[in-house]
């Protein structure tokens, strides 16, 4: 009998995973040490562990953010004070020694390389439990910090920093080493920026297409609804988005949006096999070797001095290197949304699960966002700024919130999501666009 586990943090990795168990115990470990015999094999595991079939119940979200002295916001984050400051929940990426435990509503906490925390709800059946588990550790977490003089950022990238990379795992190190070359996209997306993941199931088999398809049409409108993140370490970067321009900015292949697909899992299977190896898991340095991919290493093309063969393991770990702005796990991970101030996190999950409840909602989604399908730089760079983006955003928010009823949240808490996500769509046309970091003390 096979059970899904409840996501877990990989030591070293910086990401929330869901693995399969069983009761017998010992199937995982002897499918992750099996060696993976040619590529047809490792596209079918591709497809169907990123894809799950069936009624969309669950919903999830993580939230990023960076962390600051309340005192002096511009101070670098010592990484004593904030283990001292997270005490027993400080995850074992930062001290190896911690027993991790989760936030008192259940989910899990992690931290990105740079520092910033991550709070990774546990999945829930409906957006208002969701809400009332992420509201309650979110609270234990800023008084948390607060005890200790920290305060949580309110944007998608650090306002007052230059990325220093704090985490020293084998897995981080290599991928600074590699970015580095390609600019300072790389060790900004790693220590700088926070983003606002929403995990929504991929439905069934014959809906499957249409919802893959309506996340990625939302993307350029949604990224430029909710951009957050205009100033970094100190200047204005004259851009919505910064956050996700650095992302952009690491590899390409890793941070592409996926094309549209009849076949969205035989899609991303093909696409992860011919994505180059980032990191590989053996030895002292975990650097990898440019330019071979999982399916160069399966295949045993190209360099003759990569450890081998691969096994299913490498390929989990391997899937855990795509940054694009959707990638499945199994479910749908939404990636393109800048963190927001932490009294505004549920407003874009709760637009999103609105926008996604109904089929026909769905399909109306994609005809909407048409006009402005693939431009998600030009999203990140204009936001709302773009008139062509901003008409798209407009209609999408009314088409949301019209659909807010659908969520199961209280009528007060949807008045108010609805207030707020209008404002930033219709008070941008009107000239008053919604600020970012720099207004520090007033979004206490």
């Amino acid at each position: 009998m096979t059970a899904i586990r409840p996501r877990q943090h990989v030591p070293g990795t910086g990401e929330a995973v869901v693995e399969l168990t069983t009761e017998r115990g010992n199937d995982v470990a002897a499918l992750s040490a099996k060696v993976i015999s040619d590529r047809a094999e490792g596209e079918a595991y591709v497809a169907s562990v990123c894809f799950k079939h069936g009624p969309p119940r669950l919903l999830g979200v993580e939230l990023e953010y960076t962390v600051h002295y309340a005192t002096d916001p511009r101070r670098p984050l010592d990484p004593d004070d904030l283990a001292t400051a997270l005490g027993p929940h400080t995850p074992r990426t930062l001290r190896s020694d911690s027993p991790a435990q989760p936030l008192p509503d259940g989910s899990p906490l992690t931290l990105e390389p740079g520092g910033q925390v991550e709070i990774s709800a546990v999945p829930q059946p409906s957006l208002g439990r969701l809400q009332q588990a992420v509201s309650a550790d979110l609270a234990y977490l800023k008084d948390l910090l607060a005890r200790a003089g920290f305060t949580l950022g309110h944007t998608g990238i650090d306002a007052f920093r230059p990325p220093v990379r704090v985490l020293d795992t084998k897995r981080y190190a290599a991928m600074e080493r590699r970015f580095a070359p390609l600019g300072t996209g790389g060790v900004t997306m790693m220590c700088s920026t926070a983003g606002l993941q929403i995990c929504v199931d991929s439905g069934e088999r014959d809906t499957l297409e249409a919802r893959w398809a309506a996340v990625h049409a939302l993307g350029p409108p949604l990224l430029a609804t909710f951009a957050n993140s205009r100033h970094h370490a100190g200047r204005d970067t004259g851009t919505a988005s910064a956050r996700w321009l650095a992302v952009l900015a690491t590899e390409p292949c890793r941070t592409f949006a996926t094309p549209p697909s009849p076949d969205p899992p035989g899609s991303w299977a093909s696409r992860v096999m011919d994505t180059p190896l980032m990191v590989v898991r053996r030895g002292g340095r975990w650097d990898a070797p440019p330019g071979v991919t999982f399916a160069d290493w399966v295949e045993r093309r190209g360099a003759v001095d990569l450890p081998g063969p691969p096994t299913f393991a490498d390929l989990d770990y391997h899937l855990t290197t795509m940054f694009p702005g959707v990638r499945p796990r199994g479910y749908l991970e939404v990636r393109y949304l800048d963190a927001q101030p932490a009294h505004r996190w549920l407003h874009p999950v709760a637009l999103l699960t609105a926008l996604l409840h109904r089929q026909s909602t769905v399909d109306t989604v994609r005809e909407l966002c048409e006009p402005v399908a693939g431009r998600w730089e030009q999203a990140a760079r204009c936001g709302l700024t773009d008139p062509e983006i901003a008409a798209v955003a407009r209609k999408v928010v009314d088409l949301g919130c019209a659909e807010l009823s659908h969520t199961g949240l209280p009528g007060g808490l949807l008045d108010e999501i609805s207030e707020g996500v209008r404002r930033l769509v219709h008070g941008h046309a009107a000239g008053r666009p919604h600020e970012d970091g720099q207004n520090w003390r007033e979004q206490e």
